[in-house]
């Protein structure tokens, strides 16, 4: 006899399965349904136009000033894109929350679903590539020197679609445009006799690879690049040390809230009371922490791209040039800030500090 799902709105808009977690009662949910709709759809369409335009000029910098010869702009670049490409499906999950029906069918359930789980497991795998590529070009300098190539880039960025890639299999795989209690509704279809040993896979997967491994690798990797930069010389190291210590907090707090929601939701008959109340207040908590997860891929281009003095230039460079020209405001540079190839390259063999951080 197949097990009555509890009546949801989690994570009903950003590819999480659009129903409770702990399925062993019906649950009455059209009150945090109503809510979603009238607060999701806003915040996700902002979190939309912003991580559109940053990441957009993250692509447009790299490419028209051809910064695609280092090594760490080549993971930046697919960072970008896969910031771009999970920011794609936004329209498809803001319009579902908004009429709380699935209207674009079967093919674009399949879809819209992978490519979500797509960009956003890239986007976690090239924030760790990004992370071992500091620590080689700091701690292992000389070894970094032969090995921190243009080819060798494209290798690894292609290798991480490849592991994005099978992450995001079962979406690809299991999403289905379904209709749930008179509604059309696109989710995960497990195998019944499966459902349960899925549901725990997908969430676990989530936090072991959107949370525990890279958290890992950036203490590991930033803890023996901080001690690296304490024992030399220069006064751009506090400042990299700072923004070292804001990447990893940044990623913490975006990311810890979403998936320990999550966690307790799948386990929630084990630790928490297994009560109506209970399921709907988680269900709220995962409503916001799910914004507060995907408000990242706005961040990725401050921390990651903003930051870095040579690409400020470049971007005030084309903001004088090619905006507000367009506009009849241009600016000419001011004294000291034309950007000059010579000033701007790192000279042979090289490795400063700010084309790291």
């Amino acid at each position: 006899m197949e097990t009555p799902r509890m009546e949801t709105w989690t994570g009903v808009v950003i590819g999480t399965t659009p129903y409770d977690y702990n399925w062993a009662s019906p649950c009455e949910k059209i009150s945090i349904k109503e809510q979603g709709a009238q607060f999701l759809p806003p915040l996700y369409s902002l979190v939309f136009i912003l991580g559109l335009l940053g990441n957009t000029m993250v692509l447009v910098i790299l490419i028209k000033y051809k910064r695609l010869r280092i090594l760490a702009n080549i993971y930046l670049l697919n960072l970008a894109i896969s910031d771009l490409l999970f920011l794609g499906t936004l329209p498809f999950w803001i319009h579902y929350a908004t009429w709380g029906e699935w209207v674009w069918g079967s093919i674009l359930c399949k879809f819209i679903s992978g490519s979500y789980y797509l960009g956003l497991y890239s986007e976690i795998f090239f924030i760790i590539l990004l992370t071992v590529d500091r620590y080689l070009a700091i701690v292992h300098a000389v070894f970094a020197l032969r090995t921190r190539t243009v080819m060798f880039g494209v290798i690894t960025s292609g290798v991480t679609w490849g592991l994005a890639g099978l992450a995001a299999l079962p979406e690809f795989i299991f999403h289905e445009f379904q209709e749930h209690l008179n509604e059309s509704i696109c989710s995960p279809l497990y195998p019944e006799d499966e459902e349960e040993r899925w549901k725990y896979f997908h969430v676990l997967r989530m936090n072991i690879l959107g949370l525990a491994l890279p958290l890992l690798l950036m203490v590991i990797c930033y803890s023996r690049i901080v001690k690296t930069l304490l024992r030399g010389p220069g006064k751009k190291k506090f400042k990299a040390i700072r923004l070292i210590f804001i990447i990893m907090m940044v990623f913490f707090l975006f990311w810890a809230p979403y998936n320990l929601v999550l966690l307790l939701s799948v386990f929630q008959g084990l630790v928490l009371e297994n009560s109506c109340e209970q399921s709907q207040q988680l269900d709220v908590a995962m409503q916001v922490t799910e914004v507060i997860a995907h408000t990242h891929c706005c961040v990725n281009p401050v921390i990651y791209a903003f930051v870095g003095e040579r690409f400020r230039k470049y971007l005030r460079h084309f903001f004088q040039r090619h905006v507000l020209s367009c506009v009849g405001n241009y600016m000419p540079f001011l004294p000291g800030e034309k950007l000059e190839r010579s000033s701007l390259s790192p000279s042979t063999g090289e490795l400063e500090l700010s084309a790291v951080f």
